[in-house]
């Protein structure tokens, strides 16, 4: 918790009234940190509190995200803020990506540094606090979630990755316990549950995204969850299952449709991530 306790003595040495000042935030005007840039959205009258940061797919950026004004409402409405990060093109004239850890090591920047940069920002300027942020991901950016609840499970009181997962070589260890909820479409051929390999002809390079399965199994181990059957439950075209766990928090989500976020999305993160504390 020591980077927590650094992002709380930053926030005390900005003024109140700076809090929403800055000239930044939404999809027109992205908040500047080091080596790089997030757009946020804010609920009307906010006085500071939870956060999400959700980290787009492969291609994507902070700012569609943003743009999407149903998809924010839907956390602004329960009083979060939402934090949407730019990844970086991972070559030139390439689209962009996240430094996820996949065996190819050419990415121009190390993210979980950006990351932690994007969260003290918001901390200072918008008064959001560290202790309730939620880190989401879609696709690659899911893949960033997995890597930062792995290596950095200090980050964030939780992780709710969707549809990707841990890359080869996947970790034989994590840092620490975390809670985790993954989501994942049943029927996804783009990140298939059992993994698959991409092979790139212009670099001549193949990569190899790792079983859905053995991730869940390291979590299982990491947070000292038992592999007796737990609760779990089918509603709405969505298979939940919960593992008792002696540290952290593990659930899975699976829902019959492809590469995509199921209806009730991010009613479903939320209502877990509120859950945890009670």
């Amino acid at each position: 918790m020591m980077f927590h306790r650094f992002l709380l003595i930053l926030a005390l040495l900005i003024p109140a009234d700076r809090a929403l000042a800055l000239d930044c935030g939404g999809a027109t005007q992205s908040c500047i940190v080091a080596d790089g840039e997030y757009h946020i959205a804010i609920p009307d009258g906010w006085q500071g509190g939870p956060a999400v940061m959700h980290l787009h797919g492969y291609g994507g950026s902070g700012a569609k995200a943003i743009g999407r004004k149903d998809f924010v409402e839907r956390f602004t409405s329960r009083g979060y803020a939402l934090i949407a990060p730019n990844a970086l093109p991972w070559d030139e004239g390439k689209p962009r990506d996240w430094a996820v850890r996949d065996g190819w090591l050419i990415y121009p920047r190390r993210d979980v540094l950006f990351l932690r940069a994007v969260l003290a920002d918001a901390v200072m300027h918008f008064d959001v606090d560290p202790n309730r942020l939620l880190l989401t991901g879609f696709s690659r950016g899911g893949s960033m979630v997995w890597d930062m609840a792995c290596h950095a499970p200090d980050f964030a009181r939780a992780y709710a990755p969707a549809a990707g997962g841990f890359w080869l070589p996947m970790p034989e260890n994590c840092t620490g316990p975390a809670s985790i909820l993954h989501v994942h479409g049943f029927a996804d051929a783009t990140v298939p549950l059992e993994g698959r390999s991409i092979h790139s002809e212009e670099y001549e390079i193949t990569i190899r995204q790792a079983d859905i399965w053995e991730g869940l199994q390291l979590w299982r181990r990491e947070n000292s969850c038992p592999s007796n059957p737990a609760e779990h439950e089918i509603s709405d075209g969505i298979w939940r299952k919960r593992w008792k766990c002696e540290d952290g928090s593990l659930a899975l989500a699976l829902h019959k449709g492809k590469h995509g976020l199921p209806p009730g999305w991010t009613s479903m993160v939320l209502d877990w991530f509120e859950s945890l504390d009670n």
